[in-house]
């Protein structure tokens, strides 16, 4: 969240390599449960900037790095949660859905200038954030995102649901009318 020494540190991961780095990855986050988020700006202000703000400070420095280069690429993680804001976590949601929705800009700027942008939406994933969260299912490995995660960049994917089926479940969850969706425990 030190936004004024992003510059100064992307420059130096970038001097660690003889030619220069190839890519980025992109995977933090903050997972601020949705009632203190909702019952405290300051809670909510620190999410937004940790899964927003600082991937677009970070990002457009990366952007702007392989442009020049015409060449490498950016992959973030981002989540299914963006998809459709859920009653239990339209706070942190709404963090992935303004960086899906970045990263989908940022994939049409690059594209003609040969930088490949890679969105990874996991579901959930067994790491230290979702650890002893209720309603957990369908959680999948680490090592398995990872996996899904390099097969997707080596690929130029633009977009990636992981483990797959996550594709198939938001899509069900989007298509679920208003009127009746807003009565669901989601």
């Amino acid at each position: 969240l030190d936004f004024d020494s992003h510059r100064q540190f992307f420059a130096k991961c970038a001097a660690c390599f003889e030619d220069g780095l190839d890519g980025v990855f992109l995977c933090y986050g903050d997972l601020t449960p949705q009632e203190t988020a909702a019952r405290d700006f300051g809670s909510a202000r620190r999410m937004i900037d940790t899964n927003f703000t600082s991937a677009v400070s970070l990002l457009n420095l990366a952007a702007d790095y392989f442009e020049a280069r015409k060449s490498g690429f950016i992959c973030a993680l981002s989540s299914v949660a963006g998809d459709r804001g859920r009653q239990s976590n339209y706070l942190y949601g709404s963090t992935k859905a303004a960086l899906t929705a970045y990263l989908q800009g940022l994939r049409q700027r690059l594209f003609k200038s040969g930088v490949a942008v890679t969105t990874v939406k996991p579901g959930f994933v067994d790491t230290a954030m979702t650890w002893g969260l209720p309603g957990m299912f369908l959680v999948a490995s680490p090592d398995h995102v990872a996996d899904d995660v390099l097969r997707a960049v080596r690929k130029g994917k633009g977009e990636i649901y992981t483990p797959w089926f996550w594709r198939f479940i938001m899509r069900i969850i989007k298509s679920i009318p208003d009127r009746i969706f807003r009565k669901l425990k989601l």
